[in-house]
């Protein structure tokens, strides 16, 4: 897919901040120190449109980027990180189950795990939620050029037991590996009508 445009639309805290047009959506989740943002900028090819930090946590809204004037990616809060409140844990849990329960825009899910580590209870936790609500989902493990030809083969095997699917995409941010499997899986859902829910 050709990016012609990709800019920032807003940050929600709550679902009457989300966009009210019917433009599909594509969301992408993980944990905080996954590497969510460089995903979407390096699928996009840009460098900073989803700020990137050291430090993980930071995004504590839903943020929306408008790509080609026709879809959304939505970059959700990342789960899992233990330096922050008991209480925004939970609220960013609570936002991020609002979103997946009741976005009908919602045409596919990018569930982002790091392909150097076994999944964490809360990644199998978020596929169950996906599952949950009926959402078509990718699973995508990033970082592998970090890995060699033999540990990625030995961690995609994994990665499929783990979540037991086949729907499983390695990802580099830095070489862009794996980047026309996920916007292949991007336009297909793009273009599927969105399921009523």
């Amino acid at each position: 897919m050709r990016i012609e445009s990709a800019k920032f639309i807003c940050s929600a805290k709550g679902p009457e901040s989300f966009p009210r047009d019917a433009r599909p959506e594509v969301a992408f989740l993980g944990r905080s120190n996954v590497g969510k943002s460089s995903l979407l900028n390096s699928l996009l090819g840009v460098r900073d449109l989803a700020r990137t930090s050291s430090t993980p946590g930071r995004t504590q809204a839903i943020n929306f980027f408008l790509i080609n004037e026709a879809f959304y990616f939505v970059d959700l809060p990342g789960y899992g990180y233990a330096k922050v409140s008991k209480q925004e844990r939970q609220s960013w849990g609570q936002l991020i189950e609002k979103y997946l329960a009741r976005r009908p825009q919602l045409v596919l899910s990018i569930l982002i795990v790091d392909a150097r580590h076994e999944p964490s209870p809360l990644d199998l936790q978020m596929q169950s939620w996906l599952q949950h609500f009926g959402l078509s989902y990718l699973v995508v493990s990033t970082k592998i050029d970090k890995l060699t030809s033999n540990q990625q083969r030995t961690i995609r095997a994994r990665m499929r037991k783990a979540f037991q699917t086949e729907r499983i995409i390695p990802y580099s941010s830095p070489t862009r590996a794996g980047a026309g499997e996920i916007w292949d899986a991007i336009q297909e859902g793009v273009n599927r009508p969105p399921i009523a829910r």
